[in-house]
This record gives C-alpha cells, structure tokens and sequence, in this order.
C-alpha cells in the first residue's frame, strides 16, 4: 500500500513536469481525449474500483478544479476526505 501510494504520487510529478513542456494546443487535445475516455467508462462501468491512493491523488487534485470537472461530485470527494482523516486519527 505504501509502494503504491508513492508511486503513484511520484507517476503524478513526473506528469506534471511533463505538462510545462508542452504547448497549450497540445494540452488542450489531451483534454479532449482524456474526457472522451472517461465518457467510454462512464458507459462501460456503473462504480468504478479505486484504490485509496485513487482517492487521495484525486481528493488532491479536486481542489484545484472546479466544481464539476472531475468524473467524481464534489460531496464524494469530501467524503473520501472525511474517512481519510478518520483513519488517520483512528491509527494513533
């Protein structure tokens, strides 16, 4: 679990280094099929399966976003938020 989270976190820097690299033309493309992805899933799966580390990059990342952008509603994200702290306290 841990190797996981810290892979996962160090696979969203590196992806994030990448970004400054690119055009904004390119980006913006990206977007467009990145979304067209998740509409595929959308279709395909009713309740995807995320792992916690799914939780807290996107947690993470939605609060940076609007309302909206991610697949996820904001009252869900907040939840995940809730029991990752709840966890937390509930170790010590």
């Amino acid at each position: 679990m841990l190797f996981a989270s810290i892979y996962s976190i160090v696979q969203l820097i590196v992806g994030t280094i990448e970004l400054h690299g690119r055009s904004s033309q390119e980006l913006q493309i990206e977007v467009l099929a990145l979304r067209h992805e998740v509409a595929i899933l959308h279709r395909q799966v009713k309740r995807p399966d995320l792992l916690p580390t799914d939780r807290l990059i996107l947690v993470a990342l939605g609060r940076h976003l609007q309302a909206g952008k991610l697949m996820f509603a904001p009252a869900t994200l907040l939840r995940w938020h809730r029991e990752l702290v709840r966890r937390k306290w509930a170790a010590f």
